[in-house]
């Protein structure tokens, strides 16, 4: 009777433990990373940043913290595995600023596409990139067109929230109007008032000029590499002296908001999976696809 009733209790506490793991990859032990795949239906999020300056009033991972805190909070709501800081991304718009860790095209190419290998070799079946960097966005759109370059065993998934025209108009009369709010400025700079309000600097957001300088308005219907830097030297845009927690955490949880709703898609979706499949196998014998 005591053997039966200490097999009870070690299952119930197995049982209680598995409902409490953590969601944060690095916090996991092994054996809860294996309850961690499970719980999360083989879903884990990567959220991605950099480290590069953002006016003189707002820290160099400014982008990290953002993508972070957005995983964070939606797993909370919706148990997803979140892997760490990832700031292996794309910068090269900003080298001539201090601070900035630009690695080269080949790196970011092969560490992200070897943490997803990796993710994958551990039991995760979708994977949910959370970005927080803009300039990432041209590399991601690209990075995941390749992945039909060969059959990979998981689907990756880019969350790509919209920002609702009523959120903002909130957001805006709690701080104000930002014409060129894109980068450190308005917006931004709310956002991290809300998530880590000791690393910001308000006072300092006037010290340089986030207006757009529009040095290539003699080239319209044209695309060059040098469009940031031609348009923002400083590589700030906007304004964020006058931002504030408020409309941060107004501005966060609509984004927080969508994340959830989409990991839950995400983990409920069938038809990308079996699309990739479809695909990888025609791609094998494309005379036999059918015309």
């Amino acid at each position: 009777m005591k053997h039966l009733l200490f097999t009870v209790f070690i299952l119930m506490g197995i049982a209680v433990s598995a409902q409490n793991i953590p969601y944060k990859l690095e916090e996991l032990t092994a054996p809860e990373f294996i309850q961690a795949v499970a719980k999360s239906s083989e879903t884990c999020i990567l959220p991605i940043g950099v480290f590069e300056k953002h006016g003189a009033h707002l820290p160099l991972g400014t982008d990290l913290y953002a993508a972070r805190e957005m995983a964070l909070r939606a797993a909370e709501q919706e148990y997803t595995v979140v892997f760490p800081w990832y700031y292996f991304s794309q910068i090269n718009e900003a080298r001539q600023q201090p601070g900035t860790i630009a690695y080269s095209p080949e790196i970011i190419w092969k560490v992200l596409q070897e943490t997803l290998d990796e993710l994958n070799r551990n039991g995760f079946k979708k994977i949910i990139i959370v970005n927080g960097h803009g300039g990432n966005s041209a590399f991601l759109n690209y990075f995941g067109m390749a992945q039909l370059s060969q059959r990979r065993d998981y689907a990756l998934y880019w969350f790509q929230p919209t920002y609702d025209a009523e959120v903002m108009k909130k957001a805006v009369a709690l701080t104000q109007h930002d014409p060129y709010d894109q980068h450190g400025g308005n917006r931004e700079t709310s956002l991290m008032m809300a998530i880590v309000p000791d690393l910001v600097y308000t006072g300092r957001a006037g010290q340089q000029s986030g207006v757009d300088l529009d040095r290539l308005k003699h080239l319209p219907k044209v695309y060059t590499g040098i469009w940031w830097y031609a348009r923002y030297p400083n590589h700030y845009s906007g304004d964020g002296s006058k931002s504030n927690a408020q409309a941060g955490e107004l501005i966060l949880n609509h984004l927080v908001d969508q994340l959830v709703q989409t990991i839950r898609n995400v983990k409920n979706d069938t038809a990308v999976p079996a699309l990739q499949k479809q695909f990888y196998d025609e791609a094998d014998n494309p005379l036999k696809t059918k015309q």
